[in-house]
């Protein structure tokens, strides 16, 4: 289905003792800001620069070819390497015009991405969700998934309602989202809020450790 994704900026910020980039408690930020694809990696998706509300971000679309069902569509980040950490970005999405009229759209990131671009976690929103009429539908606006082993229609129908939640949304619209991650753990907050919309306590691709150091007395 084809869909508007824009990413006007995202800050990385990995850290801790559960990680794969920093040593110790050292702890290193990055701020990407998205207005072209440049250092970005492109797998069934097309990006071009465009201006949304004024702000300056990367409009990313589903790639003019015929891939398979329930391929990914994902525009990562070359060189970095994410295990545990903080994530933030402000995003859009909103189906594309031609797109039916029961098209709901969706909108995300991904993370702990692995090599064959079929492996990851996610969180991502609903737009066309957050405000709709049904409230069965407005409790899917914000959704986990992990693949390939963890679709959404097998985490619904396996835990219905614990890896989605409702939270506000305006198709199109500026949304800014963070997400925690620790380990086996991972928090998405909305619109800047103080408390979570999802949490996500059994990450289903595990928790990542490396460079432990350990001295006895």
């Amino acid at each position: 289905m084809s869909k508007f994704i824009a990413i006007v900026a995202i800050t990385v910020l990995t850290g801790g003792a559960v990680q794969t980039q920093a040593t110790g408690a050292e702890t290193r930020a990055s701020r990407y800001m998205l207005v072209s694809a440049e250092g970005l990696k492109l797998h069934n998706v097309t990006a071009e620069p465009a201006t949304l509300e004024g702000k300056k971000g990367l409009r990313v679309t589903s790639a003019d070819q015929r891939h398979e069902p329930l391929s990914e569509e994902l525009a990562t980040i070359a060189n970095i390497e994410f295990s545990s950490g903080t994530f933030e970005a402000e995003i859009a999405g909103a189906p594309a015009p031609e797109a039916g009229e029961g098209a709901r759209g969706f909108v995300g990131i991904a993370f702990r991405v692995q090599e064959d671009m079929r492996t990851y976690d996610a969180f991502y929103l609903r737009p066309t969700n957050g405000r709709a009429g049904d409230q069965e539908r407005r409790n899917h606006s914000a959704q986990y998934i992990s693949h390939p082993d963890w679709p959404w229609f097998r985490l619904r129908k396996e835990a219905p309602s614990k890896y989605e939640s409702y939270v506000d949304l305006v198709p199109g619209a500026w949304t800014k989202v963070k997400v925690e991650v620790n380990g086996t753990e991972a928090r998405l907050y909305v619109h800047g809020n103080e408390q979570p919309t999802l949490i996500v306590d059994d990450l289903k691709s595990g928790a990542h450790f490396r460079d432990l150091f350990v001295e006895p007395r």
